[in-house]
């Protein structure tokens, strides 16, 4: 699979960069993103260190490291900040991250911390260049405390971590959610295993249904588009999950 240009218009980009084929991580394979406008870009959850070279291959693709304005971290996970050191070295950019997690961010041998900037709990906007900014919208407990997703209200696209992320099987490759009742199976056993509550997904949807959202961007498998999005945030806003299931959630088959 190609890199994916999910929005292209205007001098404006929101591509995910597709850094390793089905089967090719030992772990769970995540998506990288990088949105562009002109010469500056942001470069979103760009992944461990092994898969590293490869998303900068990719990114060389659209401009060079110093056209970097800011790196994201939707949340403190390996599969997300691991490869975090590197970039540093290669960019100039502020990295941000939930201010509650930037006190462990020097465990990923990170000795100088002055460029990681901590997002407040109530999110953020941030503006990169003239005409390109993004918002920082929190995802408090989904699943991690301090989860923020990135919204981009040109492209319209809602980069949302790990909410709506899929265990896809290795030979499916698909790049797009159309039909949400067909991918459901792929989504449920993560959902409920590792979204801390309903609470947590009630308050999102609501917030994040105040956006006007083409695109459901996840850190894990495809992208929602269309129909798929509304039929996600249903499904999202009414599932039970992690303490709602205790203790019987303990007892269900690890993923």
């Amino acid at each position: 699979m190609h890199n994916i240009e999910l929005y292209d218009k205007h001098d404006h980009r929101f591509i995910l960069l597709n850094e390793s084929d089905p089967g090719q991580e030992d772990g769970v394979r995540s998506n990288q993103y990088l949105v562009q406008h002109g010469n500056a870009g942001a470069l979103l959850d760009p992944g461990g260190f092994g898969v590293m070279p490869r998303v900068l291959t990719e990114l060389l693709r659209y401009g060079a490291p110093d056209q970097i304005k800011a790196i994201i971290l939707s949340h403190q996970d390996p599969d997300i900040v691991g490869g975090i050191a590197t970039w540093l070295e290669l960019t100039t950019a502020p990295v941000y991250i939930s201010r509650i997690w930037t006190r462990f961010v020097p465990h990923y041998g990170i000795e100088e911390m002055g460029r990681f900037i901590g997002v407040p709990d109530t999110g953020m906007s941030l503006t990169l260049a003239p005409g390109f900014e993004l918002e920082l919208v929190p995802a408090h407990f989904l699943h991690s405390e301090g989860q923020i997703n990135v919204y981009d209200p040109l492209a319209k696209v809602l980069f949302s971590g790990d909410i709506g992320a899929a265990m896809m099987p290795n030979d499916d490759d698909v790049p797009f959610v159309d039909d949400f009742a067909a991918h459901l199976p792929h989504i449920v056993g993560f959902h409920r295993r590792y979204m801390c509550g309903n609470r947590a997904a009630r308050s999102w949807v609501q917030r994040v249904r105040q956006l006007d959202i083409h695109m459901l961007a996840p850190q894990h498998g495809p992208i929602y588009r269309g129909a798929a999005v509304p039929a996600f945030l249903d499904w999202f806003e009414q599932l039970q999950c992690g303490m709602d299931l205790l203790p019987e959630i303990l007892a269900e088959v690890e993923l």
